[in-house]
């Protein structure tokens, strides 16, 4: 690349001070409302610009980067997960993707702990009646749910959240099982305490809690379909921070409404926006806005990963977050 200052086109609101830092390096064009961009801007934006800089909001399929101009060399996602953009395409068009590993890690495991204990112990229907003002006072048998220590957790995908999230299952007394593409070094299975399962279909059925933490790929693409979902036990809770598309989401409805499962805690959705409204009116249900990552030391440790692989690219060299279809 030129020894100019990059283009670099933003396509959402960032926190400040990761907006103010791409300002003192780069040429940016910030985002002014918080909403995302039409597929027309983005396609416009990518016609203009040497890097553009997306979200999970933003959908870069083949097409949109078929109209993308010479001058775009690099896609820098704007978070861990890429699934929303063609990594195969743009590779062939010589643009490179980067991502944001690991910084989301912490924060996502804390929510996924979060999501079991608020489902088990039922804390958002404690929290509805006390805002309603129907509260008579503590009862030996009202409200009972059910203490998380001791019982078994299945993890699908142990990469670094799967990980992070059996660590603190540990420190709650719960025994961790898990499924993965690879089974983990000997060394990293004794520190978590974990066994491993190469049958999904024998994990799943004899675990008390499921905790899905793989990425949305072709592969795992309803992992958790009706079939297997029929294979859960009929107490057992179901825990998604990962992507809603692992799991089929009008049969796992089903499956609460008719009491076959005993409950979920989610963070992610099939269809974005658009949640089947059975999960909505379920009392062991518990949904949350996608906010797994939202804390402002996330938000900023991931801004701060965009701006270095944007300087090292600028600086002639790999992102050191670079992004190639053999790591889907």
């Amino acid at each position: 690349m030129p020894a100019t200052r990059l283009n670099v086109v933003v396509t959402r609101r960032l926190p400040e001070a990761v907006e103010t830092r791409m300002k003192e390096l780069f040429d940016v064009e910030l985002r002014d409302p918080d909403t995302a961009m039409s597929r027309d801007d983005l396609a416009s934006a990518m016609r203009r610009c040497d890097v553009l800089v997306p979200t999970i909001t933003d959908q870069i399929d083949a097409s949109l980067i078929a109209q993308a101009g010479d001058r775009l060399k690099l896609i820098a996602n704007y978070g861990s997960g890429v699934d929303h953009i063609d990594v195969a395409t743009a590779r062939s068009r010589g643009i490179l993707v980067s991502n944001t590993p690991g910084t989301v890690t912490d924060d996502t495991a804390d929510m996924t702990l979060a999501l079991m204990l608020s489902v088990t112990r039922r804390i958002p229907e404690g929290l509805s009646v006390m805002q309603a003002g129907g509260w008579q006072g503590w009862s030996p048998m009202a409200n009972l749910g059910g203490r998380i220590g001791g019982r078994r957790l299945g993890i699908l995908g142990m990469g670094r959240i799967g990980q992070a999230v059996a660590r603190r299952a540990r420190a709650f007394g719960m025994q961790v099982h898990y499924h993965n593409r690879k089974r983990l070094r000997p060394e990293i299975e004794a520190e978590l305490e974990a066994t491993y399962w190469e049958s999904l279909d024998q994990m799943i059925a004899r675990m008390d809690i499921i905790s899905v933490n793989c990425p949305h790929t072709p592969s795992t693409f309803h992992l958790l379909n009706a079939r297997r979902l029929k294979l859960l036990k009929p107490t057992a809770v179901i825990i998604n921070t990962s992507r809603g598309e692992v799991i089929d989401e009008n049969a796992l409805a089903r499956g609460l409404k008719a009491g076959e499962i005993g409950g979920a805690g989610l963070d992610v959705y099939e269809h974005g926006t658009e949640i089947n409204p059975t999960l909505r009116d379920l009392p062991n249900v518990v949904l949350l806005p996608h906010m797994g990552s939202a804390t402002v030391e996330g938000r900023v440790e991931m801004g701060e990963k965009v701006i270095i692989n944007i300087k090292t690219f600028a600086d002639g060299h790999r992102p050191p977050d670079q992004v190639v279809p053999g790591m889907l």
